[in-house]
C-alpha cells in the first residue's frame, strides 16, 4: 500500500510560518489584506471563497471584497482591478476564473499589479517563474505540488518526472518549477504519444488535466510518488482526482489522495504569498 500525503500536515506547518510572521506585521502596524474578485456566484468560487477567508481570518489576514454580478462588463472588472491597484492596504488579489463570456480575461489579469498578484495570473509573475527569477509569486497550486514534495522529504534533484497537463495553472509552472530544482522534467499532454510509457518510468508523475480517474494501472509502476491535482466530480456525484486511485494505491509508493491532498494545500501557500508581498512592501 501507497503511503498517502495527505494535505493538512503541509498545509497547517505552512499557515503556522504564516501566522507567526502576519503577527510581527500586525505589530508594527501592518494588516496583511487579501482582495478577492468575484464575478457572479459560481459554487466552486463560494466554496474557494469560504474556505479562504476562514482560513485568512484564523491567520490574522484581512480579506476585502469586490463582488460584481454575472453581467459585469469588462470594464466594470478593470474598474475593480484599478481599485486594487490603488489601494496601499491591499496587499494580494485573489481573481476568481474563468470570468463570465465576452470579458478578455487576459486583459484583465494584466491589468493586476504584479507585485499583488499572489496566485500567478500575470505574465509578470509567470515571467518569474518560466526565468528562475524570483519575481512575483507561481500559481499556488502548482506551489503547492512543491510544498507537498518538499514537506514529505522528496528530493526532486537528478529524478525524472512527468508533468501530464500543460495549463499556465499547474501543468506549464510546476514544470518549470520542479526544472528549476535540478529534475529532468517531461511536460506531457493529450497529445503525447506512449503517454501511459512516459508515466510508469518516471520517477515523479503530477497529473493535471481535469478528467475524473482518467489514469488507470497502465500508467503506474512500483515506488513511484504520484500528484494528483484534479479536482473531478464523478457520475454518482463523488470527488475524485484525475488518478483512478483505486488501481494507483496498492502499485506506487505514494500519493496524493483527492480530497484532502493538494487542495487542501492550495489555500496555505495563497495567504503566505500575501503575507510575503505584505513585507515586500514594507
Amino acid at each position: 500500500m501507497a503511503d498517502l500525503l495527505l494535505g493538512k500536515p503541509v498545509g497547517d506547518a505552512l499557515s503556522e510560518k504564516t501566522a507567526a510572521l502576519a503577527e510581527e506585521l500586525t505589530a508594527q502596524g501592518i494588516q496583511p489584506t487579501l482582495a478577492i474578485v468575484r464575478v457572479g456566484e459560481r459554487p466552486d468560487d463560494l466554496s474557494y471563497e469560504r474556505g479562504a477567508c476562514k482560513r485568512a481570518e484564523a491567520l490574522g489576514i484581512a480579506v476585502r471584497k469586490f463582488l460584481l454580478p454575472e453581467d459585469a462588463s469588462q470594464d466594470d472588472v478593470l474598474a475593480a482591478i484599478a481599485q486594487v491597484n490603488d489601494d496601499a492596504s491591499i496587499h494580494g488579489c485573489l481573481m476568481f476564473r474563468p470570468l463570465p463570456k465576452g470579458i478578455d480575461e487576459a486583459a484583465v489579469c494584466n491589468a493586476l499589479d504584479p507585485a499583488k498578484d499572489v496566485d500567478g495570473i500575470t505574465a509578470g509573475s509567470l515571467a518569474g517563474v518560466f526565468m528562475d527569477t524570483g519575481v512575483g509569486f507561481p500559481p499556488c497550486t502548482a506551489q503547492a505540488c512543491v510544498e507537498i514534495l518538499d514537506h514529505y522529504g522528496f528530493d526532486v534533484e537528478g529524478k525524472s518526472v512527468a508533468v501530464v497537463g500543460r495549463s499556465l495553472v499547474i501543468g506549464k509552472p510546476v514544470a518549470m518549477m520542479l526544472l528549476a530544482r535540478n529534475a529532468t522534467v517531461t511536460l506531457c499532454h493529450s497529445r503525447s504519444r506512449e503517454l501511459p510509457t512516459i508515466c510508469r518510468e518516471a520517477d515523479i508523475v503530477v497529473y493535471a488535466t481535469g478528467r475524473p480517474r482518467a489514469y488507470s494501472l497502465e500508467h503506474f509502476s512500483g515506488g513511484q510518488t504520484v500528484l494528483d491535482v484534479g479536482i473531478n466530480v464523478d457520475e454518482e456525484g463523488n470527488l475524485c482526482g484525475d488518478v483512478d486511485f483505486a488501481a494507483a494505491e496498492p502499485v506506487v509508493g505514494a500519493i496524493t489522495p483527492v480530497p484532502r491532498g493538494v487542495g487542501s494545500v492550495t489555500t496555505a501557500v495563497l495567504m503566505r504569498h500575501v503575507v510575503e508581498a505584505a513585507v515586500a512592501c514594507k
